[in-house]
């Protein structure tokens, strides 16, 4: 190459209009002009804050979201505290956006998620209690009953509440489970079992709950032999006065594409069984079992209003308890009403599809 040659070369390199027209890259101009057309922070990611904005109004305002379309409403409630987790997912996207105006909207569902869950990471629970109570759903599959029976009686419950037993299954828990609760009372698939004495056990079917109300209110008989029977309630005795306990497996839900969530017969006796405890004459009450529901569904809002939730009051966490395997939603219960929860935990998995759970109580 000649000394001219190099010259030319250099001056061509040199010039950003040169290096433009010969299709090197963008002259500054061009890249300036390029760098203001874009979007800034404020204007990318408008998409992500409109659905920030959405999760945030679904999360405070699912009181208002219709049954009549398939039990949406009652759907969403069930799964609610699941919501929390298109947080994360929103703001990966945003920051990948560099989305200033999504990463603000992602404020109203983090503050409606705390305002309605923050309660709950935090512990609540304090030592002391008068008497302590299990309830488990031991699931009429379980492969291993005298197991279930054992964690259960290990667990140093005063009450234990059983629900979903089988013919079979009761003799194997009435014999496991005699030594350490000398008393007991199983009408159907439910039963109680006490360290202390039991008194005044009547069957309550909670699949017809409904119709053991005549057209006044009066009670109307149940045939304690009936494998039908879900929910029982008792009278246990202590030293400090009676204690009504009530068990109930409420009737089962299913999701389907066509019905949505089927929530009716287990909506009904919801709201039988807070009739009844309603017009309890004992002071004192627990509710224990499978409810077959969230305590956010408003479906059971009736039954709220007549009791408070040991896990709300005093328990770790969200305490899920179904599928045992990997659980999604808590579905047991221990309600109570004129006694202060003092404890809620949930006991070690067993053979049962459902883990136990077990609160403190105290006068």
């Amino acid at each position: 190459m000649t000394t001219s040659e190099q010259d030319r070369t250099t001056v061509r390199d040199a010039d950003p209009a040169r290096t433009e027209e010969d299709g090197a890259g963008p002259s500054r101009p061009r890249r300036a002009l390029h760098a203001l057309s874009r979007p800034g922070p404020w204007r990318r990611g408008r998409v992500l804050a409109a659905f920030a904005l959405l999760l945030g109004l679904v999360m405070l305002s699912h009181a208002r979201i219709p049954n009549g379309f398939k039990n949406l409403g009652s759907l969403v409630e069930t799964f609610l505290p699941w919501f929390g987790l298109f947080v994360p997912v929103l703001l990966a996207a945003a920051l990948w956006r560099r989305s200033a105006t999504a990463v603000v909207a992602l404020l109203l569902p983090v503050v409606a998620w705390l305002s309605l869950f923050g309660g709950l990471l935090g512990t609540s629970s304090h030592a002391g209690g008068d008497l302590t109570v299990v309830s488990h759903n031991v699931g009429a599959e379980n492969p291993d009953p005298i197991g279930t029976a054992r964690a259960l009686a290990a667990s140093g419950a005063d009450v234990l509440a059983l629900e979903e037993m089988t013919p079979k299954a009761v003799v194997t828990y009435e014999r496991a489970l005699a030594t350490a609760y000398p008393h007991h009372a199983v009408l159907g698939t439910v039963g109680v079992w006490s360290k202390l004495p039991l008194s005044h056990t009547e069957p309550l079917d909670a699949s017809v709950l409904q119709g053991m109300f005549g057209p006044l209110g009066e009670r109307q008989p149940v045939d304690a032999s009936s494998d039908s029977i879900r929910a029982i309630r008792t009278t246990v005795t202590t030293d400090r006065g009676p204690l009504a306990v009530y068990v109930a497996h409420l009737g089962s839900v299913r999701v389907n594409p066509r019905a949505g969530l089927s929530t009716g017969q287990r909506n009904a006796a919801a709201d039988a069984l807070a009739r009844t405890i309603a017009d309890e004459k004992i002071e004192r009450v627990v509710l224990l079992g499978d409810l077959n529901g969230t305590m956010d569904d408003r479906a059971f809002d009736r039954l709220t209003s007549e009791l408070d939730s040991a896990q709300e009051v005093a328990g770790d966490g969200f305490g899920f308890t179904w599928p045992a395997a990997f659980p999604m939603v808590r579905i047991d219960q221990i309600l109570v009403r004129g006694v202060t929860p003092d404890s809620a935990w949930l006991l070690p998995r067993t053979g049962s599809d459902h883990r136990p759970v077990a609160a403190t109580i105290s006068w």
